[in-house]
């Protein structure tokens, strides 16, 4: 929660963070801000007690904060390697086509876009009859475990959620692992290796915080859950629910110069 929130504060105080990438990662921040708000509590609560009781109005909330995080992200995520890719593969384009106006319209379509789709998702799950013990094994209300408590036909439900899939998960993936191709092709013809190293040091925080994050949410929830044991679904959800959100603001300002020279300043002044 400090990581994230200083990020945000650094952005709104500094002159110099103001570019559309640092915009971007203020924007993933809050996400990170309101995931980490929204599951952790629940978390501690059960790690320190064995189990925590909510209501079921209480975790629609909370699936539905979880999924507008999460879906928030990969959106931004993707936003952030098309900004890369800009600068990287057509730099002469970059500040008339990045300008703040299209940004800010960029991230108002990506919170609008997944606030819609959340709330068509929880109407869904809402409406459905539930008739089995109401326990949930995890430590948040996910779709899954809500799901397996319905004794409901869930073929529309199912059909929901891949296209929704599709639209703010796969799609997304497909936009970042071309980005990135063409980021590739662009640094292997830079003749220097000191313009690969550099060309390369811009986008290096934000692919490792792809990998991260994408890497466990595609083992969570495309590949077959019978393939996984209980206690490893738990072990990775834990990784993007709580891990990524601790080392996001760790890995943006260890690696980028702009970040650390600005709180230098911050610590200067106070």
């Amino acid at each position: 929660m400090i990581g994230n929130l200083l990020i945000v504060v650094l952005y709104l105080v500094s002159k110099s963070l103001q570019s559309p990438m640092n915009f971007f990662i203020t924007q993933l921040s809050l996400c990170d801000i309101l995931l980490s708000t929204d599951i952790v509590p629940v978390l501690l609560h059960t790690v320190l007690y064995g189990r925590s009781t909510m209501t079921f109005a209480g975790c629609i909330v909370q699936f539905y904060i979880f999924a507008t995080s999460e879906g928030s992200e990969c959106l931004l995520l993707s936003v952030m390697s098309f900004d890369r890719y800009l600068a990287i593969c057509n730099p002469l384009r970059y500040n008339s086509i990045m300008s703040h106006t299209f940004c800010v319209t960029l991230v108002d379509i990506t919170w609008l876009l997944i606030f819609m789709a959340s709330l068509i998702q929880i109407t869904s799950i809402y409406n459905l009859y539930y008739c089995e013990p109401n326990v949930i094994d995890h430590f948040y209300c996910d779709i899954e475990p809500l799901l397996q408590l319905s004794c409901s036909d869930l073929t529309i439900i199912h059909t929901q959620n891949l296209i929704f899939g599709f639209i703010f998960v796969f799609l997304p993936f497909i936009i970042i692992v071309m980005s990135y191709i063409y980021i590739a092709i662009t640094i292997l013809k830079i003749p220097s290796s000191t313009g690969r190293h550099k060309a390369f040091s811009t986008c290096s925080s934000h692919l490792v915080v792809v990998s991260l994050f994408y890497g466990t949410l595609i083992i969570v929830y495309l590949f077959p859950t019978r393939g996984q044991t209980l206690t490893m679904s738990k072990v990775l959800s834990l990784i993007y629910t709580v891990l990524t959100p601790l080392l996001n603001p760790i890995i943006y300002t260890l690696r980028n110069k702009d970040f650390k020279e600005a709180l230098h300043k911050i610590k200067h002044v106070f």
